[in-house]
């Protein structure tokens, strides 16, 4: 891991650092479309990345998000940290509502199956998680209680 992952991975840990990030989003998810997701604006933090493609429960349209991932197999593992906040991600809740998604990776899009993971399989996606982003420890005390969804995204 080079020293820019490893700050970035540090910084994520910091109240500022999330809050700011959280507001780079948009942008990011503009940029990412646009490239198909070759870039991004948050910068080459040399984590796994990936733009995850619901479908709005209310709205019924595409809805985009780029979130960090970790590999399980072939499949991809997502946390519904939401940064720390007391509340779930949307796109978390429209998974709950159609499992069905796109996760689009460095570009290539694959059709995925969303299980929401609990019990024995919830702990071991979880260590997996955080050896990828160890600040989910951190928003996970910041939500006030609230369990942090983990998904398997697994290719159809």
């Amino acid at each position: 891991m080079n020293a820019y992952t490893s700050l970035i991975r540090r910084l994520g840990h910091q109240a500022w650092f999330a809050a700011t990030a959280r507001r780079l989003v948009p942008v990011d998810r503009w940029l990412a479309r646009r490239t198909g997701g070759r870039w991004s604006a948050i910068g080459r933090h040399g984590l796994p990345s990936l733009l995850l493609t619901t479908t709005g429960r209310k709205s019924g349209q595409p809805r985009t998000q780029p979130l960090l991932y970790a590999r399980d197999g072939d499949a991809f593992v997502v946390i519904g940290s939401n940064w720390g906040q007391a509340h779930h991600p949307a796109w978390s809740a429209n998974l709950l509502a159609d499992p069905d998604a796109i996760a689009s990776v460095d570009g290539t899009p694959i059709p995925v199956r969303a299980t929401l993971v609990t019990d024995a399989e919830r702990d071991r996606l979880w260590r997996l998680a955080l050896s990828t982003w160890p600040a989910y420890r951190t928003y996970e005390r910041r939500a006030g209680g609230r369990d942090l969804r983990i998904f398997r995204l697994e290719p159809r």
